[in-house]
Parts: C-alpha cells; sequence; structure tokens
C-alpha cells in the first residue's frame, strides 16, 4: 500500500505519525468491503451471493465504508511498523480520523515503543551492604508468634482486656436513633475488628452484663456517611475467652517440629532469621547497584509500564477506587524505579548473553523437584500449570545479571 507516514513526534518512548491513505487504497477497499458482502447477503427477489454489486453498496452503504476503514486502518499500521522499523510496547492508538467520500484516508498513530537503554557505565560503582544483625527480640517475636499459632482459649469471668476473644450482643441506633435486638459478633480486642469506641464500650462489661451509651464514629471510618457521627450504642457480653500461650520448652519443641530440645528450636529461628537478613541485604545491595547504573545512564520510561505496575500493585493492596489516584501519585516513583531496574537487568542479560536457556530451566525445575523429593516431570508440570516457569527463567537470569555486575564493582 502506498501510504505516506510523516513522523510528527519521532524521538523517545512515545511517538506520533500522521497517516495518509490515497484515494485509489480507499476504493479498492470499497470495492473489496463490497464484494464480501455480495457474496453472503441475502436480498429480497435474488439468490444469496447474487445480488447486483450497486444494489449491495447502496443498501449496505455504512456498513461497507465501516469495514473499508478498519481493514485500511489495520494496513496501514502494520505497514508503517514495518517501514518504522519500531519495537511497540503496548496497544497504539488512532486519533483525528477523517474519512470523506473521495478523498484519501488520513489519520493519528499514537504509538509507544521500547526505550532505547545504552547502558555505557555499568561498572566501577561502589555500594553499602547494609548491616542487618539478627537481635534477641527478633528471635522472642518469631518465637512467640509460633505459641501464639497454637494458644488455647480459656473462658474467664472477670471484665475482658486487650487481646481477648469476646462474644458480644451489639446493638447501635438506626436513623431514627432508636436501638433494635442487636447482633452477635465474635472478635478478638484490639484487633481492629471493632472501632475504638466500640471495644472500650465492650470493656467496661463482665459477661452476662449490658452497657450503654453514645459512641463516637471515627473521622477515617470508611464509610464516609459515618465518620465522625455520634451515637447510642448498646452492648451485652456473653463470654469473655482469654488466650493461654504453651510454655516455651522441649514438649513444645517437639511439638511445632523435628527438634530435640527447646534450645534447638531457638537455634533453628535465629538461624533462619539470619538467612532471611542476609536475603534481604542481598537483595538491598543489588537495588542500591542498579539505582547508582540507573542514576549514571538516564532513560525514558514507557508510561503504560509503569501504570500497568501501579495498577497490579493497587489491585493486590485492594485500594478502593476512590483512592486509587492519590495512591497512583504516591506510589508512581516507586513504580518507575521498579522499571527502570527491570528494564537495566533485561538490557545487561541481552547485551552480555546472560538470559536463562531452556536447559537453566530444566536444571533449575530440577533442583526444585530434588528438594521436594518428587518426580522431575510432576514438579514440571505443576509449575507449568501454576504459570511459574517464566519466573523461574527470570530469576536464574538474574542471578547471572547480578554475578556479572559485582565481578565488575565494589560491595563494601
Amino acid at each position: 500500500m502506498a501510504i505516506e507516514i510523516t513522523p510528527k513526534k519521532a524521538t523517545g518512548v512515545e511517538r506520533l505519525l500522521a497517516i495518509t491513505v490515497p484515494v485509489e487504497a480507499v476504493r479498492d477497499a470499497e470495492d473489496r468491503a463490497a464484494r464480501r458482502y455480495a457474496s453472503n447477503v441475502r436480498l429480497p427477489g435474488f439468490r444469496p451471493g447474487k445480488a447486483p454489486a450497486a444494489v449491495v453498496r447502496k443498501r449496505f452503504a455504512d456498513a461497507i465504508r465501516q469495514q473499508a476503514v478498519e481493514t485500511l486502518v489495520q494496513e496501514a499500521y502494520q505497514e508503517a511498523i514495518g517501514r518504522e522499523s519500531l519495537k511497540l510496547i503496548g496497544q497504539p492508538h488512532v486519533h483525528d480520523l477523517k474519512f470523506e467520500e473521495g478523498q484519501p484516508l488520513t489519520f493519528e498513530l499514537h504509538l509507544e515503543v521500547r526505550p532505547e537503554v545504552t547502558l555505557n557505565r555499568t561498572s566501577g560503582f561502589r555500594v553499602q551492604r547494609p548491616e542487618r544483625p539478627v537481635t534477641q527480640d527478633q528471635v522472642t517475636a518469631q518465637l512467640d508468634g509460633m505459641r501464639e499459632e497454637r494458644a488455647t482459649w480459656t473462658p474467664v469471668e472477670s471484665r475482658p482486656a486487650p487481646g481477648d476473644m469476646v462474644t458480644v450482643l451489639l446493638s447501635t441506633a438506626d436513623d431514627a436513633g432508636g436501638l433494635g435486638e442487636g447482633k452477635e459478633y465474635r472478635l478478638v480486642l484490639g484487633s481492629g475488628q471493632a472501632i475504638p469506641g466500640i471495644e472500650e464500650l465492650i470493656m467496661e462489661a463482665a459477661p452476662g452484663e449490658t452497657v450503654e451509651r453514645p459512641v463516637k464514629w471515627p473521622d477515617d471510618f470508611p464509610d464516609e456517611a459515618q465518620r465522625g457521627k455520634t451515637k447510642p450504642v448498646r452492648v451485652t457480653v456473653r463470654d469473655v475467652k482469654r488466650r493461654s500461650l504453651p510454655p516455651l520448652d522441649d514438649a513444645f519443641a517437639r511439638e511445632v517440629g523435628d527438634f530435640e530440645s527447646r534450645d534447638a528450636l531457638v537455634a533453628a529461628v535465629r538461624d533462619d532469621l539470619t538467612r532471611n537478613a542476609t536475603r534481604e541485604a542481598d537483595a538491598d545491595v543489588r537495588r542500591l547497584l542498579l539505582d547508582d547504573i540507573a542514576a549514571a545512564n538516564p532513560f525514558e520510561l514507557p508510561p503504560s509500564w509503569v501504570q500497568r505496575l501501579v495498577d497490579a500493585y493497587a489491585q493486590a493492596y485492594q485500594i478502593p477506587e476512590a483512592d486509587r489516584p492519590r495512591f497512583a501519585n504516591e506510589f508512581r516513583p516507586v513504580a518507575e524505579s521498579q522499571v527502570r531496574r527491570e528494564l537495566i537487568i533485561e538490557t545487561i542479560a541481552e547485551r552480555e548473553s546472560l538470559a536463562a536457556s531452556e536447559a537453566d530451566v530444566d536444571e533449575r525445575v530440577a533442583e526444585i523437584a530434588a528438594a521436594r523429593k518428587a518426580p522431575v516431570a510432576e514438579v514440571y508440570a505443576s509449575l507449568q500449570k501454576a504459570d511459574r516457569l517464566r519466573e523461574i527463567e527470570r530469576a536464574v537470569t538474574e542471578e547471572r545479571v547480578f554475578k556479572w555486575l559485582l565481578e565488575r564493582n565494589t560491595v563494601d
């Protein structure tokens, strides 16, 4: 197709092309669309596919023109991309389309292309490895968490306190100010299941007692219509249970795992925390190194990639729709940094031939299977079904890239 392509923005990740399709090509597309219609449509008085072309074109003029323009835009787009040798990311957009009888078809293509990441400097950087010592408080907190998982709940007759599990009958005033029969709730005080004012009211009553007074709803309550309101609340405490943690002894150690003694369990917890701290420090080193490389080699970021990451995190964090603009504004710098690091890793992997091969992925799957003591084929099928093979490929590639970088830079 002899289309005319005029670049209106020819640099950066966002491009703009003005496209003109000549009249001859427009007529040819309309003729092809009309022939397709003529071969398929049914018109009264004519056998299928035998209606005269002129009749078909008159009867289905709008549909034929719509089909023709869709075909022309797609063909022109494909030719423009090939002729300009563009590496597209994301879906292109058509703007300012003009399609008038007897005139060329014109429109603008808004495109987003992969940025050119040159990376002139990737060595000679010096980063500080952060210290992450494992403290006794961390060990104690981990052990307490294990004890809490195996805690028992014992009924008590005293007023409830933070941390207690209560069953209550709760009534709040309706719009007319009346208190209904109430609804039963079971909640753990201090866990955020109820607003502070209601928790304070609950803690004023022992099992079997009822208390009633006005309670103010928080100013940041999720339901905007209830924010800051004060209304009567009645609470009847039906029962109170207090959590009892098992003692941290040899019996507990044997219960939670294959540990001969309490000391063995404590040592294992400390070792696990130390390994986690080491992994986190390694991640910090990698992040700092990539940030230094990014600062020394600036490049433009694709807006659509950044936005997709922002949207993904908003969904993962279950951000309400009303709060998403504020979240996007606050989170965008984080998303930009992540996209920039990913592009640096991909560029180095491609330039230095460090990308993981299929054989590398198979080897890593075999390692996972050995750790699980499961057949390799079974593990491979499971990972493939969960769509995690790409994740493994990327992990192996990143390991190679960072090994390459650490050989050329200094970590104190």
